[in-house]
């Protein structure tokens, strides 16, 4: 593993304007104005707040924290779909995340039509997928029911089929998140296995999870979210065993 950072947040805040709806009418709106003024300004979510971290190349991070805390949205300003409200973020690899169970999917095609259509947004050539179509459907395990409209498919079948096109991919950077939680046993273990050897192939991995067991299992640093901030970085099992400690004493 390299020691050069590769992915880097320096005081990176995100914050997210609220609309507000008044009510009453334009006559109570002109009369309250100020008041009115000061909610507008107001209203707003703080997702993240000051947060600074290093992921090194080839490393595999962890990011652990309540639902809120501010997880995916760290994901998404590594992929570039969201922009920090303050802070700089520096990345340098190719990025392939899985980010969003269905995303990029077109319910209305057949699962191996969705093979095709996930691998080139995720950067494959046609070319590419289509020499690994066969193996993509068959760590799927969807047999049959790859040539089925999506829409018909339940979300253990989806993430199947999500994860089996991540296979085909040289990635860089591997953004993940949750999609280990859902599937049955022997698929999870397929996706484990396969994280696996992207981490021996130097790939870097970062992954979100609610598993603490995964988290350690996988992780070779981890790093807790509370509130929107960095409560802590460092060993996964110190890291997940604090974690684990502070909501039992909840």
């Amino acid at each position: 593993m390299s020691r050069n950072p590769l992915i880097v947040f320096e005081g990176v805040s995100k914050s997210y304007t609220l609309h507000y709806h008044f009510t009453g009418g334009i006559k109570n709106f002109l009369f309250h104005l100020p008041s009115y003024i000061r909610k507008a300004r107001s209203s707003s979510y703080c997702a993240l707040k000051d947060v600074s971290f290093e992921i090194r190349r080839g490393e595999t991070f962890g990011i652990i924290g309540k639902n809120g805390a501010g997880k995916s949205t760290i994901l998404g300003i590594i992929a570039g779909v969201l922009k920090p409200t303050r802070g700089k973020v520096a990345v340098g690899g190719r990025i392939s995340p899985l980010l969003e169970l269905g995303a990029g999917f077109s319910f209305e095609l057949t699962g191996r039509e969705n093979i095709l259509l996930n691998g080139i947004i995720l950067g494959l050539t046609r070319k590419k997928v289509l020499d690994r179509m066969d193996e993509i459907i068959e760590f799927s395990g969807l047999g049959e029911f790859v040539d089925q409209p999506i829409r018909t498919y339940s979300s253990g079948m989806l993430s199947k089929l999500a994860f089996s096109v991540v296979t085909s991919l040289d990635p860089e950077i591997l953004l993940i998140d949750e999609i280990l939680a859902v599937g049955d046993l022997n698929f999870q273990q397929k996706c484990l296995e396969k994280m696996m050897s992207f981490k021996k192939s130097g790939v870097t991995i970062v992954f979100v999870s609610h598993s603490m067991k995964q988290v350690e299992q996988i992780c070779d640093r981890a790093m807790w979210l509370e509130n929107h901030v960095v409560r802590a970085i460092g060993d996964p099992g110190t890291i997940t065993g604090e974690y684990s400690s502070y909501w039992k004493d909840r």
